[in-house]
Formats: structure tokens, sequence, C-alpha cells
């Protein structure tokens, strides 16, 4: 792999642990957290709503964490509290272009990588959903989208990383047992597409490549098999061998027991994953605490069971490996 640049070298250590993991907080949602709060709330949820809710999870989970995610809009106030942990900062507007085919992304309208670097951030986060399966006229103009930023990072030497989320382009549903049984191939070509060079991509934030209700022989297993517990193993090793580019696994908003049980999974193939970037696996049952009984009470719950929820994924974390591995170091030192 080719060296890591001066800002691209800091931008990853801001964002691990002493050990070279990434055991970082995702709280960038937007939309689906505005939609989940006004849902338990049975009402509306502002934007300062959102604003609290950041701020109070950031300021409790990142003396557990390496770093946290964050969004510019309503994420900013957070980023003030993180106890002194590395700041990523997404780049991307929350969903997607629903009146078009293939999902297709958009940038936030009046910020770019140099605003969110002035802003604070040690890393630029963007999601992209993705599927090799989607027809290439698609595709095309997602490439292009990421070489753009990728391009725009390597100007600013500021950590790229891009999450990848699939779907279903048949349109049955990400839930089905069929697209549980075509995921390891959506994760793998995500991985290896987005490793290649000229993404200028520093760390690929990846989906599991199995669905891990859907796994014989797991605590999470619902009763439709889509694959045995060596199948699933071997899809974890497979995505692995597409890339030789650090990547760390994102929780995908499921609970915390299936997340710890799918981060032991990883490590009982022997994956070199390199940390995770985990979210609602954390905070999401405080919402509705949130909602219906407001921010002091929220706060009290994240001091016990946010806080044993982190604390569950960051055990599970010692399966994982250093990234400094991927550029052939010892140890962070040794790259400068």
């Amino acid at each position: 792999m080719s060296k890591l640049t001066p800002g691209k070298l800091a931008g990853l250590k801001a964002v691990s642990n002493g050990h070279g993991v990434i055991a970082a907080a995702a709280m960038d949602q937007r939309g689906s957290l505005q939609k989940s709060i006004a849902k338990d709330r049975g009402g509306e949820a502002s934007g300062e709503d959102l604003i609290e809710f950041k701020l109070q999870v950031t300021e409790v989970l990142t003396r557990y964490a390496s770093a946290i995610l964050l969004d510019p809009e309503f994420g900013l106030p957070a980023s003030h509290k993180r106890n002194g942990k590395g700041l990523l900062l997404a780049y991307e507007k929350t969903g997607y272009d629903a009146n078009t085919a293939g999902r297709l992304p958009d940038l936030l309208d009046v910020w770019s990588v140099r605003r969110l670097k002035e802003a604070g951030a040690d890393c630029i986060k963007i999601l992209l959903y993705y599927t090799p399966f989607e027809k290439s006229s698609v595709n095309d103009l997602k490439q292009a989208w990421i070489e753009r930023i990728g391009d725009e990072c390597l100007a600013h030497d500021i950590p790229f990383f891009l999450e990848f989320v699939g779907y279903d382009v048949s349109g049955v549903g990400e839930k089905s047992l069929a697209y549980a049984k075509l995921k390891p191939s959506v994760v793998s070509g995500c991985m290896s597409e987005f490793g290649k060079a000229r993404y200028n991509v520093d760390v690929l934030k990846v989906e599991v490549p199995i669905e891990m209700t859907h796994v014989a022989g797991t605590r999470a297993f619902k009763g439709e098999q889509a694959y045995t517990r060596a199948e699933a193993l071997q899809h974890f090793r497979d995505a692995e061998s597409t890339t030789h580019k650090p990547f760390i696994y994102l929780s995908a908003g499921v609970t915390n027991p299936i997340f710890i049980e799918t981060l032991e999974l990883a490590g009982e193939s022997g994956t070199k994953f390199n940390g995770v970037l985990c979210g609602r696996a954390t905070w999401f049952d405080g919402i509705e605490i949130y909602a219906k009984k407001g921010s002091e009470a929220f706060r009290e719950w994240l001091e016990t069971t946010g806080v044993e929820n982190i604390q569950n994924v960051n055990m599970a974390l010692q399966a994982a490996s250093p990234w400094y591995l991927k550029f052939g170091a010892m140890s962070m030192d040794e790259l400068g």
C-alpha cells in the first residue's frame, strides 16, 4: 500500500485507541432519528431535539469510545463535548433521492471538505447506498461521485471513510431470505470496487457480509437458514480477501446482543477487521426514554444501559486488529 501522508496519518491516529483499533461511536443519524423520536413521542420532533440527543450521547459515550461520528447539521454543539476524542464528520445529506431510481446520494449544500476540516473534523465520512447488481449507468454516477470526494480529501490531506450500505434491486427487500443469500456478494463487491486506488478511500466502513438472523447455530438465528455457521465464517474471510484497505464494521441498526455476537463471529473467522463505527446498537433503545421522559431520564439511561452497551462492544473489539498492520507497520509510531 502507498505511504500515508502526514494529514491522513494524523487523522487516523486521532480516531483510534491506543491499540490502533477504531472504536468509534456513530451519532450522525438525522432523518431516521427525528422520525423515531416523533413516533415514540406521538407528536413532533424538532431540530433542537436532535441537537440535545446528540449532545447527551456524545458527552457520555465518548468516555468509552476512540472517536465520535457526527453530522455538521445538528452535531456541531456535541462535537465540543467529546472528551478529547477524535471527530469524524458526515459530508452527505441524510437518506437518498427518493424521486429517482438507484438511491442516488447528494452532498450537504453549504459544506465542503475544507469547511468540515475547519469545523474540527479529523476524518470525513460518506454514506453510499451501493450494490454491484444495480444498473451500470447508476453505478457509474456513484463511482464518479466517490472519485470526486476522494480527490477532495486528498487535496486537503484528511482521511476518507466510505460507508456503503447494500440494497435489494429486485424490490423484495433487505429483510428477505433471498437477499440474505445475496448479501455476501453485495458486501464483497462493494469492498472490491471501492478498495481500488482511484477512489482514494482510506478506511472502508462495511456491513458484515451475512445476515445474523439467518445463520444456523447462532443465538440470533430465527429459523430461516441462509447459511450454516461454517459458511458464514467463510463469507467473512472471503469479504476480507477482496481488499488490502483497513476496514471497520457498522452495526446496521441491529440490537446490541446481535452486534456483539456478530463481532464474535468475525473474530472466530480470523478476519483482520480494524474496528467499528457503532451507533444504534449502543443508543437506539434510549430514543423512547428521551421521547417520553425527556433529556434527564435519557442521560440516566445512557449512564447505565448505554455505557453497558458500548463496553460490550469494546470487549468484543478484542478480536480486532490494528489498522497500521495494513501498511506493513508494527506500530503507529513507525508510520511517522
